[in-house]
């Protein structure tokens, strides 16, 4: 199952009725884990493709579970108190040098029992098997943080920010699991951090930009997504069309119209890699 995106986390009555569960918003390899008794633990990506060969600590702690076992799951990294995403992208060899990074398997829903398939009953019945099944389950497999208060989890949401966790997932309490899709009863809610950035150039037509090159104080550059709206390009046009130079080609996007004096903006991030959406010129 795969969650919506949405810009507000829902309500405890919306997602359908029933309650709402909020998770945790982990950034790591979506996989789902199975436990096959005497063979090797399979790792499934979404692709389809087998984890395990590239994460050996996590498919040997997934085959000491009971056979028959089957979790929804995040493959994660740890390194220097925050979720480390890169460090999944490196080669088995150099995380196993690093001394300092820890893997983990973060579990968010339970679909087998041994000898019993378990995706067909509510959510909240399949958290307290999750619940029960991994509690005597020492590290690096964890269930995920779960709460049915929107409060606390929007609480724990801004007190981990630091850790790197990227948002919530809210998920109907009654919905059972369904491989094709999750519907609208599955949503995520992404972190966005709101910063100001320098104006380098603009996209497009001079008179209706498509879109702004813009630097970040820490160096970073991002050219904004989606298009400029109709009102948007027009105010952006108005204020920086006695700023622009003339025309010049961008190694990175193409033919652009510098802007010879300084333009703040205010943009957001929102993602990995990060996606910046342009929010307003800066009145200062």
């Amino acid at each position: 199952m795969r969650p919506a995106a949405v810009t507000v986390v829902p309500p405890a009555d919306g997602l359908g009725g029933g309650g709402v569960q909020y998770e945790l918003k982990l950034d790591g390899f979506r996989c789902v884990a199975f436990a096959r008794g005497d063979r090797p633990a399979f790792l499934q990506s979404r692709s389809g493709r087998d984890l395990a060969p590239e994460f050996p600590p996590i498919a040997a702690a997934v085959a000491r579970l009971p056979e028959g076992l089957v979790l929804d799951a995040e493959l994660v990294a740890w390194r220097k108190g925050r979720f480390a995403f890169e460090e999944l992208l490196h080669t088995r060899q150099a995380r196993a040098a690093a001394t300092d990074v820890v893997l983990g398997l973060i579990a968010f829903d339970l679909l087998a029992l041994p000898g019993r398939d378990v995706r067909r009953l509510p959510l909240a019945d399949r958290r307290r098997l999750l619940l029960a099944a991994l509690a005597d389950v020492p590290p690096p497999i964890q269930p995920v943080m779960a709460t049915t208060d929107r409060a606390e989890a929007l609480e724990w949401m801004d007190q981990l920010a630091d850790t790197g966790v990227e948002g919530l997932v809210c998920k109907a309490l009654a919905s059972p699991y369904r491989p094709r899709g999750a519907g609208r009863t599955w949503v995520k809610y992404r972190r966005s951090d709101t910063l100001d950035a320098t104006v380098r150039a603009l996209t497009g037509p001079a008179a209706r930009p498509h879109a702004l090159v813009l630097r970040l104080d820490d160096g970073r550059v991002f050219l904004t997504t989606p298009r400029l709206t109709p009102v948007q390009a027009r105010e952006v046009a108005q204020v920086a069309g006695p700023l622009l130079g003339p025309p010049a080609t961008d190694p990175d996007h193409g033919q652009v119209h510098p802007l010879t004096a300084p333009l703040r903006a205010e943009l957001t991030l929102t993602g990995r890699p990060p996606t910046a959406t342009f929010v307003r010129l800066r009145g200062d």
